[in-house]
Order: structure tokens, then sequence, then C-alpha cells
């Protein structure tokens, strides 16, 4: 008869002991069956599928057992001994009893040899799986399920990725850590890292005012007058390799008769001098050192008609005695009319001067002023003091009102001293108003016995009169006779100039040639 091996079983008489089944030809009746296949007896019996008590083996292949394959078991035919034919009852799941004793021989049982072991190997191919069944390849997909590919470890990545730099920097650190707790001897502690040690010599770019005022100041002197029961302190420059040395008339007055006169230098040598020419007029004086040294360095010197009212100045000297002293500002001013003394009111200096607001002090004057690249644009000269009411080199600390003459001027003077060692002046050949505030520089008559307009001079040449006010000198407004002659003696003798002037109330323009007068007057 013929049943489906699917979760339905033959129920056991309890009261009859259960007949073994015919053993296959060949294996021994003493052998021991189904020791291998012994059902658990805490297992519920739903769980476990019925088995049917076959007799002989069956199947396509003799001698095999079949498994059923996940989620069905196949169909397979095995014949039943029982005694009788009658059909066997199906008990449902609910009503599978649960065996106990001896496990059933399964009718697909191998033959048992005495000398094989026990369980018997499996087969290389079952026999629904292999290749005499016709299904599938044990271990090849099902058909209708393709497989899916593998996801991508992404996220097992990063988390991977993330964790070796979690590792790397907590090595990183704990090296550093170990590091700077540890000493150079090998022990630990604090560590002290010591500053690296000061250069020897430091270097300062070009431009700087330190870099202008070291290169400068070994062509710095300070320049000390005594005579006539007078004395001063002044500074002066060095102004070629001969050892003529530059500086203000005022500071070396007192010994132009037969004083002693000294110029020290900034590495402190000392060397004696000598006046060789001066110009009260202009304020300008040229000495000479009587053992000059060899390797002097003359200051360069700018073109003071190109100076800009804000570029930088630095004015070096001995204010008040204290020498090698280094100031700086900027030009305030340019063409600043200046009357100043000579220190005995003997008489008064002119000059058309650059202003500046370096700290200019007594003993400041004869000193260079210099531009930002070290070269000289003009002598300091002068200060304007609060509540003083004038100018002069006399008086109290600065208020950063400075004076120098331009050093284009100076050089004119200069050259001229140190070669006639007498000064020459630029003039109109006529006789103005020294009275300041006025509306312009008023030729007038007879004043000190001098005539309004000197006859066959530049003046008369260019057809001034007596009474004519000159208003403007080369197109620069002239507001006195000071401001006039510190104009004039920007120039040399013979430069052509142009002069404006008002001649009953009509105003006129006229050019003169300069002439020119050697000495003091």
């Amino acid at each position: 008869m013929s049943t489906e091996n699917e979760g339905n079983a033959v129920p056991a008489d309890p009261s009859v002991p259960p007949v073994p089944d015919a053993a296959p030809e060949g294996t021994p009746a003493s052998a021991p069956r189904g020791a291998a296949h012994e059902p658990r007896a805490h297992e519920p019996a739903a769980h476990e599928p019925a088995r049917h008590e076959p007799t002989a083996p069956t199947g396509d292949q003799p001698g095999h057992y079949r498994e059923p394959a996940p989620h069905q078991y196949p169909s397979s035919q095995s014949q039943s001994q029982s005694p009788t034919p009658s059909p066997t009852p199906t008990p449902t799941p609910a009503q599978a009893p649960t065996q106990h004793g001896p496990a059933p021989e399964y009718a697909d049982a191998p033959p048992r040899a005495a000398d094989a072991g026990w369980p018997p190997p499996p087969p290389e191919f079952p026999s629904y799986g292999g290749a005499g069944s016709g299904g599938p390849a044990w271990g090849a997909p099902v058909p209708g399920h393709e497989p899916r590919p593998p996801r991508k470890r992404q996220s097992a990545l990063i988390t991977g990725v993330l964790a070796a730099a979690l590792i790397a920097g907590g090595v990183g650190g704990g090296i550093g850590y170990w590091a700077a707790e540890r000493n150079d001897d090998g022990s630990t502690g604090s560590t002290t890292v010591s500053a690296a040690d000061a250069p020897k010599e430091v270097k300062r770019d070009a431009g700087t005012v330190a870099s202008v005022a070291a290169k400068s100041l070994p062509s710095v002197v300070t320049i000390e007058a005594q005579g006539n029961g007078e004395g001063g302190t002044g500074t002066g420059f060095v102004y070629d390799k001969e050892g003529h040395i530059l500086t203000n008339n005022h500071v070396v007055a007192s010994a132009a008769n037969g004083g002693d006169l000294t110029a020290t230098f900034s590495n402190g040598k000392k060397y004696d001098a000598e006046v060789v020419g001066r110009a009260q007029g202009y304020d300008v004086a040229v000495v000479k050192l009587k053992e000059a040294p060899s390797g002097l360095t003359p200051l360069p010197l700018a073109n003071s008609e190109q100076v800009a009212v804000g570029d930088s100045t630095i004015a070096i000297g001995a204010p008040f005695g204290l020498s090698n002293t280094v100031t700086t500002g900027i030009i305030s001013a340019k063409n600043r009319p200046v009357a100043s003394g000579d220190g005995s009111g003997a008489s008064n200096s002119y000059m058309s001067a650059l202003q500046t607001d370096a700290s200019i002090n007594p003993g400041n004057s004869g000193g260079p002023l210099l531009d930002s690249r070290g070269a000289v644009i003009g002598i300091n000269s002068a200060i304007q003091s609060a509540g003083s009411g004038g100018l002069g080199q006399s008086q109290a600390g600065s208020i950063g009102l400075g004076f120098a003459i331009p050093i284009n001027q100076a050089k004119n003077v200069a050259d001229q001293l140190i070669k006639t060692g007498k000064p020459v002046y630029p003039v109109i050949g006529a006789t103005v108003s020294m009275a300041e505030g006025g509306e312009g520089a008023a030729i007038s008559g007879n004043e000190g016995g001098s005539p309004a307009v000197v006859a066959n001079g530049p003046a008369a040449k260019a057809g001034l009169k007596a009474g004519d006010i000159i208003t403007k000198f080369n197109g620069t407004p002239i507001d006195s006779g000071p401001t006039l002659i510190g104009q004039i003696w920007t120039h040399r003798p013979g430069d052509k100039v142009t002069l404006t002037y008002k001649r009953d109330g009509k105003e006129s323009t006229t050019e003169v040639i300069l002439g020119e007068r050697e000495g003091e007057s």
C-alpha cells in the first residue's frame, strides 16, 4: 500500500511488543538497529514526523534512506509488512502518539557489514539532489531565486578608518606626552625650554632711522668755540675729505679772531680746528681740522629744491651739550622767511628756511638736517620759542618749530668761502624797508645813507624806482624786506629773476639780472 510520508505514522499497540523488521540480506541479526536514530523522549511528538515502518528497502537506490528537503518532503514508495492489509488510518498532528522504546528500522537503511563503521559516511550526492536524481546539484541556487549581491560595507569601512585615525592620534599624543614628560637624562618631570641666544650683531634695514643714524654719526662733530670771553657749543659735519667742516656762523663767531676751536667726532677723538671763512648774512661758516685724519667720509648732499612738505627729517646735534643726539620729524613748511642774530646782536642773517618739527635746541645749530636716505637737505640754524616773540639761536627749548638753511644755498656759500675766504651776495641794487607785516617790500630812499636805487644797478636797469612795492619774486609772494632778501640769497649773482611790483596802485612785472656784493657790508 502506498502512503505519503509527510507527518503520518502508524500507531503502535502498547500491548503488543514491536515486531522487528526483516533485515536485509547480508546483515547479521545480532547487529543493533537504529541506535543512531532513536527519538529523544523529551521532544514533543508534534515536532517529530511520524515514521512509517517499512519492511524492505525501497527507492531509486536500494540501501539508501531519504531525508526530507526544506519546506517539503519528497514523495516515496514504501511497502509496509503489516499483518492486515486494511488501510492504516492517518492521524492528525494532534493525535500523533509519541514513540517510545527502540527506534523503528527504516526501510531505506543501508545494509550493515560486520567490518563497517557506524554510522556509514554520507553519500557524495543525496539521492534527491545528486546527478542521478535529475534535480539541481548540491548547493546550486534554487531556480527563480537569484542571489542578492553582497551589500557594500561602507559603514564598516568608515568605522575602520575612524578607528585607525583615533588609534594613530592616541599613539601620537601618547608619544608627545611621553617625550614632554622626560628630561634629557631619561628622568620624568617638568621641562624648561631656554630661548635661543640673541644674534651677536643686529642688522637694520637700509632707510630706517637707526640705519641712517649709524651711517651718519661718524661724519658729525661737536664744535666747541672759546674766545673774547665767550664760548659755546654747536655742531658741524664733514664737507669734504680734506677736513673742511660746514657749520653756522654764529657757532664759531666767538673764536673767529684768535680763539680756540675744537671738533670732536662720535668716537671721542678731538681735533683742533680754525675758521676758513664765514658769512654773517647767510649764517654759514667753514672751519678746517688742523690735522685732519685720513678716511674722512663727507655726508652726501641732496637737492633742497626737491624737498616737499611732509618729507621725513632726521636731525643730529649736541643739544645743550649732549653730543650725538638724534631726533626725527618732518618738513612742516618750505620757504619760511627767517631773520635771526648771530648771538652777539651785531648782525642779522636772512634765510628762506626749511621748517621742521624735529626737536632742535641750542647746541643743534650747525648740524645736518637729513632726509630719509641720509642726505643733507639743510643746516639747522634757528628755533622759535614760546613767548620769545622772535627767532634766534639762544632761545629756550624746542616747541617743534625749527628752521634750517636750504643746503643748495649753503653749498654755494661754502664753495665761495673755501675758494676766497669771503662771501659773495647776490643783490638787486636797491634798498628796501625792513619793516615786517606789510603788503610787500617797499623801495625806500636814502635809508642809512644808501640810495633807494643804485645808479646803473640791476634795479635801475629794470626800471624800478623809489616808492615801488615789490609783491612777488619769481611768483613767490613777498610781504616784507627780510622775505625779499631771503629769496634773493637763494640764488647766485648773474641769475635772471622776475619781480612783480605796484606803482600808484598799478601792478607791473619786470626782469632783473642779479648783481653781486663781496664780503660783509
